[in-house]
């Protein structure tokens, strides 16, 4: 068992999606806040989830978290690869959408997006599980696609 299969928070996502979060502090407010209580809002109980609304614009700040989401996905395909990989989304105002993620001319991975107003997960390691799904899956595309993705 690896250390990142024994804590979760050596997983190379949390780790990037860690330093992403760190990285928007310029004022270094954050930097006595413990990394456990910067991921809190990640993780939904289903109580949490249900209370939630569905009608009205996703909030600013769920879409902040789900950006971040993003790109920590991208740093860690990024170090997985040597290719530099680049998320973009496109969401509609009732909060669903599609987040792809380009390396060089290829789409190496693309997601549907539902409910992002609920934007979050159970856990940890359901966060964690879903971020290496979609970095497994670009990694992949990479692999039988080099050209595009070098190009």
């Amino acid at each position: 068992m690896t250390a990142a299969q024994s804590d979760p928070s050596a997983n190379p996502v949390v780790v990037e999606l860690l330093r992403v979060l760190r990285a928007q502090d310029r004022s270094g407010v954050w930097d006595g806040i413990p990394d456990a209580k910067l991921l809190e809002p990640f993780i939904l109980t289903a109580e949490q989830r249900q209370a939630l609304p569905l009608i009205a614009d996703p909030d600013p700040e769920v879409l902040w978290r789900l950006e971040m989401f993003y790109t920590a996905i991208a740093l860690v395909i990024e170090r997985r690869t040597g290719k530099m990989a680049s998320p973009i989304m496109k969401l509609h105002s009732e909060g669903w959408g599609r987040v792809v993620l380009v390396v060089g001319r290829l789409v190496a991975a693309s997601v549907s997006l539902r409910d992002v107003h609920r934007f979050g997960f159970p856990s940890l390691e359901k966060l964690i599980a879903r971020a290496e799904k979609v970095v497994d899956e670009a990694v992949a595309a990479i692999g039988r696609f080099p050209e595009a993705a070098a190009a």
